[in-house]
């Protein structure tokens, strides 16, 4: 386990950070946001009726500290999780659940535990990406793999209480919906135990369950988190027969990469989502990949719009915040048309990442296991994006499914405000209408962006 380095983030170990809502704040003031009901234990306490401008005002006030998972930037040929752990402050969840019970807002601890979640749950998530209707009918058959470095010794158990509380169907070892092995394949012969990527790990199975709670789960630890290791877990998922992948790590880009492309990343018929990382602007593996979906992140917010929801650019800082970025080494996939990068452009679509939007995770092993947390980083939303893959089904044999968002980019919420740096050429690092590197063509509206 990593030591805490509070407000070091480009030396090895743990550091702090800072997020709040970046959402459109000023527009949501004006406009008032809606009702996007949350999800809960039935206990839960009936809503005061409240305006929608005190919620929209509630909601702005979100403010957050958080540290990373696993550490700073990795040496090379290694990648660090891109799980962020909110450690203090209060999340948009819990100050609009405040505002709805006329109380004020809790704040998470100290050790960032808590007895109920204090991040959005099952039925925010579906609710934000239009996914009510295929979350409970579709993903029966199909299993989503989670790709992550190291052993956590309580998934079983940590996922059976997540989907316990959220009332989600039971998957176990036992009745076949949850398997756990090595990269070899090994359910017996597992990696060391992590506490850091235990909690990515955590993060991985919430989400997947939230999205895809009818699918399978596969999770496959590598040994280390050297990219050889992860690239072989990768391939060891796709053997066992997953057909969607999430990876949810990352590090810095090297000539190696063409390499760990063909060895570890060309799988057609497999959708592949890579995190487009937690740096703010600059261009990650295996995020370039050309054979995988790179998904960058967003802040999450409930709002008066039809949708119920509104979305930008996740930035807490300069060097905080989603990836996006032209790659230096792999080269452009056919399906990406954007003309200011030669190579490979990150991201192609988005989900929530904000750690001040973030989602509820519990995790119960090591010194970060505290029980309910709240998590961000694109760390959540590579797992969202393939288990919205999986609930539109199986990829075609022949095909590479990031292309898939291309085809159909009317069917992805539009991300338009909001910037992760600075840059040279502005759709590098700030939104705009259609297709940016930090929200690619936009997040899940349904699941007819994701199918052939």
């Amino acid at each position: 386990m990593r030591t805490s380095m509070p407000n070091a983030p480009h030396a090895p170990g743990r550091w702090r950070r800072y997020g709040s809502v970046v959402a459109a704040t000023g527009a949501l003031l004006l406009a008032g946001l809606g009702t996007a009901a949350h999800a809960g234990a039935a206990t839960a306490t009936t809503p005061h009726k409240v305006s929608s401008k005190a919620i929209a005002a509630a909601v702005a006030k979100a403010h957050v500290t958080y540290e990373s998972a696993c550490g700073a930037t990795p040496k090379k040929g290694y990648a660090a999780c891109n799980a962020l752990r909110v450690t203090g402050g209060t999340t948009a969840f819990q100050e609009e659940q405040a505002a709805k019970k006329g109380t004020s807002p809790a704040t998470v601890s100290p050790k960032a535990s808590a007895a109920t979640p204090t991040g959005y749950g099952p039925s925010d998530l579906r609710s934000a990406y239009g996914l009510n209707s295929a979350a409970a009918s579709n993903g029966s058959g199909e299993t989503i793999a989670i790709v992550d470095a190291y052993d956590d010794p309580n998934a079983a158990a940590d996922l059976a209480t997540y989907r316990s509380y959220y009332g989600l169907p039971a998957c176990t070892t036992a009745n076949g919906c949850f398997k756990k092995v090595s990269q070899t394949g090994s359910t017996t012969s597992l990696p060391t135990a992590n506490s850091g990527w235990a909690g990515e790990i955590s993060l991985d199975l919430d989400m997947v369950s939230a999205i895809a709670p009818n699918a399978k789960i596969l999770l496959v630890e590598a040994s280390s988190a050297s990219m050889t290791n992860l690239g072989k877990a990768v391939n060891e998922a796709v053997a066992l027969g997953a057909k969607f992948v999430s990876n949810s790590y990352g590090g810095s880009e090297s000539s190696s990469d063409t390499s760990y492309d063909s060895s570890y990343f060309n799988h057609p018929g497999v959708a592949l989502t890579v995190s487009a990382g937690d740096s703010g602007y600059g261009a990650e593996y295996p995020a370039a990949s050309k054979y995988v979906t790179s998904v960058g992140g967003t802040a999450l917010s409930p709002s008066s719009t039809s949708r119920g929801w509104t979305e930008s650019v996740w930035k807490t800082s300069s060097t905080e915040g989603t990836g996006s970025g032209c790659s230096s080494y792999d080269t452009k996939p056919s399906w990406q048309t954007d003309t200011g990068c030669t190579k490979r452009m990150i991201a192609d679509v988005s989900a929530v990442a904000d750690p001040a939007t973030g989602v509820s995770v519990y995790d119960s092993y090591g010194s970060d296991g505290t029980g309910w947390n709240t998590y961000g980083g694109t760390s959540a939303s590579a797992p969202i994006i393939a288990s919205v893959y999986a609930l539109a089904g199986t990829p075609g044999s022949s095909d590479y499914p990031a292309a898939y968002p291309y085809a159909h980019t009317s069917a992805l919420n539009d991300v338009t405000s909001g910037n992760n740096g600075s840059c040279s050429t502005s759709y590098f690092c700030t939104a705009r209408t259609g297709y940016d590197g930090p929200t690619g063509w936009g997040t899940p509206e349904g699941v007819t962006a994701f199918t052939s």
